[in-house]
């Protein structure tokens, strides 16, 4: 329970005003239901009781006193003068009267605290996909997709279900039982300490139905997570799936799992259900016991309980017994959602690593230089990727970088918009590290063009416009052409306006290519880094996107991941990469001619 209060404290404050008035209404609804009840106890003392019957009316105070005097006064009056029928028709109508205050009341509570509840939920998605955007992308390496997919939709759904809404009734259930004990201590305080020495048995054998809900929800969800992971593997990848026959091999993966989820969730769902048949027998024993206890009160003539006290006694006692349930049953939500919240703050509290210096310097553009100086570079603290790395690239100059696949072509390039961090060495631009940059300014000024273009599902229009505010059409449609789009745009049945399909699957490679181009070039960034951007292509496809990247790069500071050597020919600078170190590095001719690794993969795309 105290990780349920933690949880709320923390998405409580900015609606504490919503807290207020849920709670003001429902102490107003809680007492109106006991006034409705404790109103008949005079109409019927007098009706059928001779001897409380009252003739002389008290000057009216703020005192108990003088309102239950006066009270049982014109009771007292409409029963001689309109008859006992007509009495009972006034204290029917008193009670419709604040039976409709009880439910006014309670609906406005509720009014409230649906704003409450929907106001955290929104909070809680907002936060979760804000710290999602912002985590570096190492994060999501180490994490399986299906899993952040899961909390980010399923388990904030659950949280919204079990957790948020129980906050309604903690706002609503612990009120009405305090009101309601506290009349029937006022009616009598020896049945209900009676009443006393019951509940908490009933509610401890509760408990212990439940104890185990938390660690079951917290498989289940886990088990629906890697459900979501399978089909998002399969989905990306079935044409492969299709292309081995491995029809039956991922339906078998996924049966196996969904029928373990099956059977987390009927345990789950049956212990959850046993909460609310549970909690109704144990309440109709504990009626049935005060019942008796109460009758035996009445019977034994002691005197200090009437039959109309008891009437009101049992009808106040009925009004306890839902919140009770519903109280037990909500500890039940409580434990299933808490599981969910975990798997919701295992993201919120993940560390990020990208650390940003709050009083970082302004980075407008590059002026002079990019200075890799001895950088060392590790994911997982053991192998090292980058060792003892060296590289000055001048402004307007192209750096390209080759070698084998997995030789730190790509880790390279992903150090310089701080994706990752390095843990040896520096990186500057213009003499200043990038860690003391502002990090928006330094990601501002670069471009990236990668192997796998990524299109989102909007238009074309807005996917050449991704990141740059304000851009106007004509800034657009001359992106486009620079990049050779234009022309296949303009075919399309809503030109700049076509939706691109998930991920660009709309378009051709070729076509995303170039809409990835379009949007670098609208973007004119200082730093431009393609990452493989041609290798996927085909020949045509090749020559007009490799047109495209020649207008782009044009006097343009650009570092560029190339598989194909012919694509690299003019680079002022060429560094052959093998197992994380540069091994040789100058111009295509002067690589030539040292007759070494760069001359071996030029021979072997020759021949």
């Amino acid at each position: 329970m105290r990780y349920f209060f933690s949880v709320m404290r923390r998405y409580m404050p900015p609606y504490i005003h919503q807290v207020i008035l849920t709670f003001v209404f429902n102490i107003l609804s809680a007492v109106f239901s006991v006034l409705s009840m404790a109103l008949m106890i005079p109409v019927l003392e007098i009706i059928f009781q001779q001897d409380h019957e009252v003739t002389t009316l008290m000057p009216w105070a703020v005192s108990t006193e003088a309102v239950v005097n006066n009270f049982y006064y014109y009771v007292t009056e409409i029963k001689h003068t309109s008859g006992a029928g007509m009495a009972l028709l006034y204290s029917g109508l008193f009670m419709v009267i604040g039976t409709a205050l009880k439910c006014g009341t309670s609906f406005l509570a509720a009014y409230t605290s649906v704003g409450l509840r929907n106001n955290v939920v929104r909070d809680i998605r907002k936060q979760i996909f804000n710290k999602i955007v912002t985590l570096p992308v190492g994060y999501f390496q180490a994490e399986r997709k299906g899993d952040v997919l899961q909390t980010a939709t399923g388990d904030v759904a659950e949280v919204e279900n079990s957790v948020v809404s129980s906050v309604e009734l903690f706002l609503k259930n612990p009120i009405l039982i305090i009101v309601y004990l506290s009349a029937m201590f006022f009616v009598s305080v020896k049945l209900t300490l009676f009443a006393f020495i019951l509940l908490p048995i009933a509610g401890t054998i509760i408990g212990k139905i439940g104890k185990t809900l938390k660690r079951e929800s917290r498989a289940g969800q886990d088990k629906h997570a890697e459900l979501m992971g399978i089909l998002d593997e399969t989905l990306s990848g079935l044409r492969i799936v299709k292309a081995f026959n491995a029809e039956k091999r991922m339906c078998g993966r996924y049966a196996e799992e969904a029928q373990n989820l099956c059977r987390i969730s009927k345990h789950m769902t049956r212990r959850r259900e046993l909460a609310h048949p549970m909690s109704e027998l144990l309440g109709t024993l504990v009626v049935i016991i005060v019942v008796w206890y109460g009758g035996s009160l009445i019977l034994n003539g002691t005197g200090t309980l009437s039959v109309a006290e008891f009437l009101a006694y049992l009808g106040i006692f009925y009004q306890i017994i839902n919140p009770a349930k519903a109280f037990s049953t909500v500890m039940f939500s409580i434990q299933k959602g808490m599981a969910a919240m975990e798997r919701i703050d295992r993201i919120l509290m993940a560390d990020d690593r990208i650390f940003e210096n709050p009083d970082g310097l302004p980075l407008k553009g590059l002026t002079n230089k990019i200075t890799y100086a001895n950088v060392g570079f590790s994911y997982d603290d053991e192998r090292e990727v980058l060792t003892d790395v060296n590289v000055e690239i001048p402004r307007g100059k192209m750096l390209a970088l080759v070698g084998q696949s997995g030789g730190g072509k790509s880790t390279f390039v992903d150090l310089l918009p701080r994706f990752w961090d390095i843990q040896k060495g520096s990186i500057s631009i213009d003499g200043h590290d990038i860690r003391d940059y502002k990090l928006y300014d330094l990601r501002h000024c670069m471009g990236i063009v990668s192997q796998d273009p990524v299109l989102f599902n909007d238009t074309i229009y807005n996917n050449i416009a991704f990141g740059v505010e304000n851009a106007t059409p004509e800034q657009v449609e001359h992106a486009a052409r620079v990049a050779n789009a234009h022309d296949f745009i303009m075919q399309q049945e809503k030109g700049y306006e076509t939706m691109a399909g998930e991920r660009g699957s709309k378009l051709s490679g070729g076509q995303r290519q170039r809409i990835s181009i379009a949007r670098a070039v609208l973007r004119n960034p200082d730093i431009l880094i393609l990452d493989e951007a041609t290798s996927a292509l085909d020949t045509e496809s090749e020559r007009l996107v490799q047109d495209a990247l020649s207008k782009l790069l044009k006097d343009r500071t650009s570092i560029v991941v190339a598989h194909r050597l012919s694509t690299i020919r003019n680079a002022d600078l060429i560094c052959v990469f093998h197992e994380g170190r540069i091994v040789e590095r100058g111009t295509h001719e002067e690589l030539i001619a040292q007759n070494g690794y760069y001359k071996k993969l030029h021979d072997m795309q020759n021949t």
